[in-house]
């Protein structure tokens, strides 16, 4: 486990990808020739559209789950999501046999919503603001002891989420990455990953 406040470093993500090795797909690295010919570079993308639920989230989440000592695992998780961080959390908790809590705002897609609950989680519905995400979680990890497992301010959800990096550095030699941004985790784990190697 990654203690809060100490800098995520390459040795906590390679860590991560040895344990998450088992319960996560290599996704491939792809090209093309005409967006190649277009750019007048090679490009390759690390295709997470093919990770188990869809999307690099399962890297994270599953690291998280399975990096908690027995007690605390066995109290379950929570977290608030519209979909996929909530889907691979449902999922990385029903592969280790505990309990999941996954808050989603009441507009959230229903696909999205099917989806968390084919994993066996119990969903709570909030209003769709952060603030009512936040106290929902809250009120969980009160009530049940839960550890919390935020989609991105969790060093353990950005190491297993910058092992899509490690893998993408060892099959294609590149001089830049770019990486996609949303509330920072996968950034966080690929730009440490990226600067070590």
């Amino acid at each position: 486990m990654v203690q809060l406040g100490t800098p995520l470093h390459l040795n906590a993500i390679r860590a991560a990808h040895d344990r998450i090795r088992p319960h996560i797909h290599r996704t491939p690295v792809l090209t093309s020739s005409r967006l190649n010919e277009t750019s007048g570079a090679s490009l390759f993308f690390k295709c997470e559209n093919f990770q188990k639920i869809g999307a690099f989230k399962a890297r994270g989440a599953t690291n998280a789950v399975f990096v908690l000592d027995d007690a605390s695992a066995k109290r379950g998780v929570v977290t608030h999501s519209s979909g996929n961080h909530g889907t691979a959390l449902a999922r990385a908790a029903k592969l280790r046999k505990i309990p999941a809590r996954i808050v989603m705002p009441k507009n959230s897609a229903q696909v999205k919503v099917r989806a968390v609950e084919g994993y066996g989680a119990n969903i709570v519905f909030c209003e769709a603001t952060q603030e009512a995400r936040e106290a929902a979680c809250a009120a969980l990890m009160a009530d049940t002891g839960a550890t919390l497992i935020h989609p991105f301010e969790n060093e353990d959800v950005m190491a297993g989420q910058g092992t899509a990096a490690i893998e993408l550095l060892e099959d294609a030699e590149v001089d830049l990455v770019m990486c996609p941004i949303g509330g920072g985790g996968l950034l966080c784990g690929t730009a440490v990953a990226a600067k070590s190697k």
